[in-house]
């Protein structure tokens, strides 16, 4: 493959994961948008989902192949957990389709299939901003090389941090407020959804929460990434 046909597929893998990741923010708005619009997106997002895997075919060829380290192992089971849990949303969400899914001759389950969604949507919603956050050093490698900005700054880093560590708490105050462990283990049968709230409130409770689980992901890679510590060796005496 030719530099600029590589160059293509990479700014198209960004443009995937980025679409991926706004439709699902969309998605999780439900209440805000309504019941038709959250069917086309969750169509729209199973076009994307497609696309991701076609354009990263190298991941299933390769994922018997070579040395498992920490990280890969990390990365791997992140990314098989959230490929079963899409399956079950797409697969839940059509189920219940009443609009763009309604010509299929679907009958029964929809009990089963609302839980699974509801379980799905929240554990999607948590492992893709994991995943992206595993993948966070190249994302923001790619945007610097798209923008034409060289190395960050000490000084950037350093606010860039702060932002971040700011982010992750206010997330994990809205992930408890929110009670979102509550929907992921099926600890109730009903989410509780505001449909008087601000988009604007939601989409920031949100955000954060999405960076809550960037900020863990990318920070347990690089202290996976870390080489383990050596035991410094004793040199013994000799004695004359």
């Amino acid at each position: 493959m030719d530099n600029g046909k590589k160059k293509m597929k990479k700014k198209s893998k960004l443009a995937v994961d980025i679409l991926m990741t706004l439709t699902l923010l969309f998605l999780m708005g439900y209440q805000l948008w309504g019941e038709t619009a959250h069917e086309w997106a969750g169509a729209f997002m199973l076009v994307l989902f497609l696309a991701h895997h076609v354009l990263n075919t190298a991941w299933h060829r390769n994922l018997f192949r070579g040395k498992y380290t920490r990280v890969r192992i990390l990365t791997s089971a992140v990314d098989l957990a959230l490929f079963v849990v899409m399956i079950c949303l797409m697969v839940s969400g059509i189920t219940m389709s009443r609009h763009v899914f309604a010509f299929l001759p679907i009958s029964g389950g929809m009990g089963t299939a609302r839980l699974v969604h509801m379980a799905a949507c929240y554990w999607g919603f948590a492992l893709m901003a994991f995943h992206l956050g595993l993948h966070w050093g190249m994302t923001l490698a790619r945007f610097r090389q798209m923008l034409g900005m060289d190395r960050s700054s000490g000084i950037r880093c350093t606010v860039l941090r702060i932002a971040g560590g700011l982010t992750a708490g206010y997330g994990l105050y809205v992930f408890v407020t929110r009670d979102l462990a509550t929907y992921m283990f099926l600890r109730t049968q009903f989410v509780f959804l505001d449909y008087s709230e601000s988009p604007i409130s939601f989409y920031i409770d949100y955000l954060a929460m999405t960076g809550l689980f960037i900020w863990i992901a990318h920070y347990l890679s690089a202290i996976l990434l870390r080489p383990g510590r050596k035991i410094p060796s004793v040199k013994k005496k000799t004695v004359s």
